[in-house]
């Protein structure tokens, strides 16, 4: 599925190995996702710099080998990354045993819940589009919490104001039609 030829051996390497695992192959968001009963366990892509396998619920995995992290600290809560630089790095046992633990668990229900959103502060830029234009703060309330703070999150993130401008240029149609930010990714 993937374009981009530059990991085919090592890619082709880590399916041979995870097929033989009681996983199902699937393709999900353009990539390689292999599920047990039905729920994401990990996927595995290609990258320009390394490619890498995604073990969704890895925050409950123990990474005796020290092999996970956390693209996006503060941000991913449950999913960890295995990244590899060259088809040496696979092991294929350390593979296997990091499989059958995540299976293990989702077996046992083990998932990351994410945390209740009980207020959303909303400040800065688009704070002050919201004071400035009624139609826009009345939809903004109308939102879910967790919608709000989407677009809280997706203005905040934005280091330089011209770029929370541009941002919010984009978001004002979709507040407005009472759409969240991810919306169009949600089934």
């Amino acid at each position: 599925m993937q374009k981009d030829k530059t990991w085919v051996k090592e890619l082709q390497l880590l399916n041979e190995i995870i097929q033989k695992t009681p996983l199902k192959h699937s393709i999900k968001w353009g990539i390689d996702v292999y599920t047990f009963a039905g729920h994401n366990v990990i996927g595995i892509c290609g990258f320009k710099n390394y490619f890498g396998i995604w073990f969704y619920n890895g925050v409950f995995l123990k990474d005796p080998k020290n092999v996970f992290i956390n693209a996006q600290e503060g941000k991913t809560k449950a999913l960890r990354q295995w990244r590899l630089n060259s088809i040496e790095e696979i092991d294929e046992l350390t593979l296997i045993a990091y499989i059958e633990e995540a299976i293990e668990n989702e077996k046992q229900g083990k998932r990351w819940v994410a945390e209740k959103i009980d207020n959303v502060v909303v400040a800065g830029t688009l704070a002050d589009a919201l004071s400035e234009n009624h139609d826009l703060e009345t939809a903004f309330n109308k939102l879910s919490l967790s919608k709000q703070k989407e677009y809280v999150d997706y203005i905040s993130e934005a280091k330089r104001e011209a770029t929370q401008i541009t941002r919010l240029d984009k978001i004002k149609p979709l507040i407005i039609a009472g759409k969240g930010l991810n919306d169009q990714y949600k089934k």
